[in-house]
């Protein structure tokens, strides 16, 4: 984006009005503390460990009963699912097939608790205790509420401790009798459900953030966008009020053959200032210093009809948008070409505009004169230069414009950016 070259003199222009252009990067959003991606690694990891923890405390009873399975069942239970449970850790941490190894576990415990009665050496001898698969029960529901979703989960909650119960009331499994069997089967059902009821609700409490900011998104996308549609209808009407109408103005007083050429001049740098609205995005990040946007002011006001008064005091060597510096210039001119045109006779009227500093990257720009002023809530509605070219165009910069007048007691119109109030939110 560059500066109009029709706001400023050649002087003003060569004097080093250039503008860095720099690359746009969005702010990185703040991690949040629930999301249905972080809560299933989370969750992933956490069965993984603690299956790994459980299964090393059945070591001590697996190992008490390895006299009782075959040596090749033995050595086939203990690979599957241990070594599913220590794949399972690395694919937690990895992030990469944690579905599948869960699958693995949750399948090679059900194929091996209804295997039970074929590992054993002997079937028709009873066992002195419970298999020691049983205490693995609840790591493989786990790894099912893991992989599955939430019906098949419970499916399976209630299938493989129900396969642990029949195999209980046999030989192989220790020969328990109903009761005892049905209470060690409703046993693994509770710890197995009370780990799926936990990570159902940690995943609906994920899916309920995700979908809150996905609105709120959606939310601010539409208000940024109706953001750039005000601007650009704030832009056009300044435009239409600043070029279009003067053009019009001049035209339909153009007699002379010398009028006449102006006003098509002017009519050429209105379709520029058209042109340009429409090319221009809102979106563009090009700075412009403070000093050189206050000299350019300084100097469009020693071109007017009438003099002004001007000083430019302690403006910093900040920078700020081209689009503030372009409103901020635009509205002081606009301010300007006011009080010639309403503030009484050029001999009469004592005119001035004085330039601050606002901080680093700030400006105060006072225009004032002494002449016939006005009563605000006289001013038409329909009269664009104070509300849109001045005020609502400085406002949607994010700066703020006083304006303090009465009739016979001249005006003063201070332009400040950026906004006090807002700064004073900020902190």
């Amino acid at each position: 984006m560059r500066w109009r070259t029709e706001f400023f003199p050649d002087s003003i222009l060569t004097a080093e009005m250039t503008t860095n252009t720099t690359t746009s990067v969005p702010p990185s959003l703040p991690l949040r503390p629930i999301s249905r991606p972080r809560m299933e690694v989370v969750a992933s990891r956490s069965v993984a460990f603690f299956g790994l923890l459980f299964g090393a405390q059945t070591f001590p009873v697996m190992l008490g009963q390895v006299g009782q399975l075959q040596p090749a069942w033995f050595w086939g239970y203990n690979i599957t699912i241990f070594g599913g449970l220590l794949l399972s850790v690395v694919a937690s941490l990895s992030r990469r097939f944690v579905r599948i190894v869960n699958i693995w576990i949750a399948a090679a415990y059900l194929v091996a608790i209804a295997s039970w009665p074929l590992a054993v050496v002997d079937p028709s001898a009873i066992a002195t205790g419970r298999p020691w698969l049983w205490f693995l029960c609840t790591v493989a529901t786990a790894a099912a509420a893991i992989a599955l979703s939430t019906w098949a989960a419970t499916a399976y909650l209630v299938l493989a401790p129900s396969i642990y119960g029949i195999v209980r009331l046999t030989p192989s499994g220790g020969g328990a009798s109903a009761d005892l069997a049905a209470l060690d089967a409703v046993y693994a059902m509770l710890l197995g459900g009370a780990v799926l009821m936990i990570i159902t609700l940690l995943r609906g409490a994920a899916a309920t953030v995700d979908a809150a900011q996905s609105a709120a998104l959606a939310r601010y996308s539409d208000a940024v966008r109706h953001h750039a549609t005000e601007v650009e209808r704030v832009q056009v009407d300044s435009i239409v009020h600043d070029s279009v109408l003067t053009t019009l103005i001049s035209a339909a007083r153009a007699y002379s053959p010398e009028a006449m050429v102006l006003s098509a001049k002017m009519a050429s740098n209105a379709i520029g200032h058209l042109r340009e609205a429409a090319a221009v995005s809102p979106d563009d990040e090009s700075m412009v210093a403070v000093d050189q946007v206050a000299g350019g002011i300084a100097a469009a006001a020693g071109t007017l009809s009438a003099p002004f008064a001007t000083r430019v005091v302690d403006v910093g060597a900040g920078t700020i948008p081209v689009q503030v510096a372009e409103a901020l210039y635009s509205a002081s001119i606009q301010a300007m070409v006011n009080s010639l045109q309403h503030a009484g006779s050029a001999d009469g009227v004592e005119r001035w505009l004085r330039i601050t500093g606002s901080g680093a990257e700030g400006l105060e720009i006072e225009i004032g004169d002494d002449g016939v002023g006005f009563d605000s809530s006289d001013v038409p509605a329909e009269r664009l230069g104070l509300r849109v070219s001045i005020m609502e165009r400085v406002a949607n910069a994010g700066g703020r414009v006083y304006v303090a007048s009465r009739p016979g007691e001249g005006t003063v119109i201070s332009i400040v950016w950026p906004d006090p109030d807002s700064e004073e939110d900020d902190d």
